[in-house]
Parts: C-alpha cells; structure tokens; sequence
C-alpha cells in the first residue's frame, strides 16, 4: 500500500517560498515551527528533492527531545526516515542529511545515475532505483509503502511537489502563508516544474481548515481524487 503523502510547506503572500537566488528565507515563526516539528514527529518519513539538498542543507530531523523521546518509546527511531529524490545521485556524501541524526536515510536515483556516485550514497544510505532517466515516482511510492512508511511528508521543493501532484500521488496540501512579500518572476513557487496547461489537469483542492498562526495563516487542503 502506498503511503498517505501530506505535503507541508511555507511561502510568502505573493506565493513564493524563496528568493529569485533561491536562498532560504524565514517566512513564519515559532508557534509554526513547533507545528512543523509537531507533524514531522509523526510521520514514518520525510522526504525531499535535491534541489533542496543543494540549496538549503537541510538535516530533518526533529528538534524537539521530547517529540524524540517519544518516538523511541514508540519503538521507532529519533527521526522519520528521510528520503531523497535525487536522478542523478548528485547528493554530497557529507549532506546534513546524511551526517545528522540517527535513523535511516533513503535515496531514490534513477536507472541513468552514474554508478561511482551511486555507490558513494549507498555507503550513506539505502539507495533505491527506479525510472530510467527521471525518479518514478509511482513506484517509489509502492516501495517506500513496502518498507513500512504509511505517512510520508514532503517538504520540497516545487519541483517534486509538481510532480508528485501530475503523478496523483498528494493527499493532503498543508500551507502556511506568511506576512511578507518576495516577488520576483524566477522566485520558485510550491510547485514549480513543467507546470499544468489544461484545465482538466489541475489538481483539485477541498479546504479543509483555516487557522491563524504567528503573523500568518495556515491553510489544510485535502485533494480531491480524480473518479
């Protein structure tokens, strides 16, 4: 069974979620920071897409040493199991996320990912391949529900959440809409990629709930699965 895949993310009012440099900018605060770590405790992974890796260094992990301990008295390991999209095996060795934290880490590559970089990561991680250019992300989604991850979140960037969207494969849209405006025409969005051109093809949306965190307001969307 495949997993239940909520995507959360934050982006400023005119829909931006980094600068045109596409460097990382703090767009809400530390009620919804507390939030994020909140749902990230609860989730069997984590994953994001190189693209993020690259540019932001992230680790993943859950900051909170009580969500931890909860965790291991759940029987689970610290952290969710962390998950990167990556075709090409272009993630660094000595990334955040492979260097921080305990617990397991995943890399999806593609068919056409040199093999001396894939067998750098598999000294890091569990490498999983699929596809043969780009990631399928299909049957990524049938092998991490195979692993045990019932509830994946995905955290970016617009790339893979487009794509994930065109595959059909989100369940929920989780949005945080911060109190600043970024601009910039080549600023990325939530979902960037080749973009959706017929009607038919957009991804439908329920609102679910509206809440009002820190300076800004946080949106729950449900998608609305095609008949």
């Amino acid at each position: 069974m495949r997993p239940y895949v909520f995507v959360n993310l934050a982006m400023s009012a005119d829909g931006k979620i980094s600068t045109r440099e596409r460097r990382q900018v703090k767009i809400s605060g530390t009620t919804d920071f507390q939030r994020v770590d909140r749902i990230k405790a609860g989730a069997d992974g984590i994953m994001v897409g190189i693209g993020t890796i690259l540019s932001d260094n992230p680790s993943l992990t859950v900051k909170s040493a009580d969500l931890r301990a909860a965790r291991r008295e759940g029987g689970r390991d610290e952290h969710p199991v962390r998950i990167i999209v990556d075709s090409a095996a272009r993630t660094p060795p000595d990334a955040d996320i492979l260097m921080k934290g305990e617990g397991r880490r995943i890399v999806a590559v593609s068919a056409s990912a040199p093999a001396e970089r894939v067998s750098t990561l598999r000294e890091k991680a569990e490498v999983i391949v699929t596809g043969e250019e780009g990631v399928d992300l299909g049957r990524l989604m049938d092998e991490l529900g195979a692993r045990g991850i019932g509830r994946l979140m995905v955290e970016g960037g617009g790339t893979l959440i487009w794509g994930l969207f065109r595959a059909g494969l989100v369940d929920e849209l989780i949005t945080y809409v911060g109190s600043i405006v970024i601009g910039g025409r080549d600023a990325p969005t939530p979902a960037d990629g080749e973009g959706f051109v017929a009607e038919d093809a957009f991804p439908r949306l329920e609102l679910a709930s509206v809440e009002k965190i820190d300076d800004g307001v946080l949106l729950r969307w449900t998608v609305r699965k095609k008949e």
